[in-house]
């Protein structure tokens, strides 16, 4: 898990825009969306449209990620190896931060 949260870390750096929020499970958001997560066994989860969804599943032979036993249906589970190819991951994650940016904010808790 270390390596993995080490390179989850690398790619959010290289993303001025993004900041990594979540001390015991770290992850991304926009707008009170979360579009990326460090799961706590160490896979990344990664929300993505539709069509870049079905593109990532097949280009990187991966499925939708599953979190406590339910398909969580606009995230995939990004594999081990493409945490270490960060400059192919990064294009993925300005996607993802797009994709999310472009969805209704959700009303703010905080006064």
């Amino acid at each position: 898990m270390k390596d993995t949260q080490k390179q989850y870390d690398l790619l959010i750096e290289s993303h001025p825009k993004i900041e990594r929020k979540g001390k015991t499970m770290p992850y991304t958001s926009v707008n009170g969306h979360m579009f990326s997560f460090l799961s706590k066994d160490g896979t990344m989860g990664l929300r993505l449209s539709a069509d870049d969804r079905a593109d990532f599943i097949q280009t990187f032979n991966t499925k939708l990620m599953e979190q406590h036993g339910r398909i969580m249906k606009e995230y995939v589970s990004v594999p081990d190896t493409l945490l270490t190819d960060l400059e192919t991951l990064s294009k993925y994650l300005d996607k993802s931060f797009s994709y999310t940016s472009g969805l209704k904010p959700k009303p703010t808790k905080k006064k």
